[in-house]
């Protein structure tokens, strides 16, 4: 009997400490799972979305975070023709009426589409690049003749040096308002009947308006319906 209460207490066993690598093991298979997970959701087959009608009425799209409305039967390809946020959208109007091509019509050999009937539009992000009046005042000069010669009436035209990336085009603007009206414009040659670009930039994007050199003739009448026609896409304009 006593030598069992002289026995010194029993002690329970010594709790062991946390491994430092646990933590970090932890973490990786955190990650691996998530990564796992991310990439199964992206290759998880989707039901297709439905085609948009052409005859829908005006897409609600944003490109660089510009809000634009868009009828879908002037988007000009199918991947396109949806709502939402893209990085670019390419678009085709008659002209002079600025509404979309018939879809009933189909492009043949026989019956090409003849592009002096058409407005061809790109909307898409400025990505950093300067605006376009900016770009006349710091870069263009630097390619330019340097003397400006008579357009069409009530226009002044500045050709583009030979020796430039600009080669063969020329600066075609109304000289009392070079923001209201300012392409530049390919000459006409051989094969190609000259086109011009006029740009626009609303918010981070960027909208291009390309149309026959030979509308300059009536360029009063182009500045107005691209006036018009971004307005109806973008209706903060």
């Amino acid at each position: 009997m006593a030598y069992i209460a002289q026995q010194p207490p029993r002690t329970g066993k010594r709790r062991r400490g946390h491994s430092p690598i646990t933590g970090p093991v932890l973490l990786f298979a955190a990650v691996t799972v998530t990564a796992a997970l991310y990439v199964a959701y992206v290759l998880w087959p989707r039901w297709p979305e439905a085609p948009i009608s052409l005859d829908a009425p005006s897409l609600p799209v944003i490109v660089a975070g510009t809000f634009f409305n868009i009828e879908p039967a002037a988007i000009r390809q199918s991947i396109q023709r949806k709502a939402g946020t893209q990085d670019r959208v390419d678009l085709a109007y008659l002209w002079p009426s600025l509404v979309p091509p018939d879809p009933a019509r189909k492009a043949t050999v026989g019956d090409p589409v003849d592009p002096n009937e058409r407005l061809f539009v790109t909307i898409q992000s400025a990505d950093g690049t300067l605006p376009l009046m900016d770009r006349v005042k710091t870069i263009y000069p630097r390619y330019l003749v340097a003397e400006p010669v008579p357009g069409p009436e009530g226009l002044t035209v500045r050709s583009f040096r030979k020796d430039t990336p600009y080669r063969d085009e020329d600066l075609v603007f109304e000289p009392a308002a070079p923001e209201h009206f300012l392409a530049r414009c390919a000459r006409k040659g051989v094969i190609n009947s000259g086109s011009c670009l006029l740009e626009r930039r609303i918010g981070n994007a960027d909208v291009t308006v390309r149309f026959p050199r030979e509308w300059l003739a009536d360029w009063q009448s182009v500045a107005s319906g691209i006036d018009r026609l971004i307005a109806r896409l973008h209706p903060e304009s």
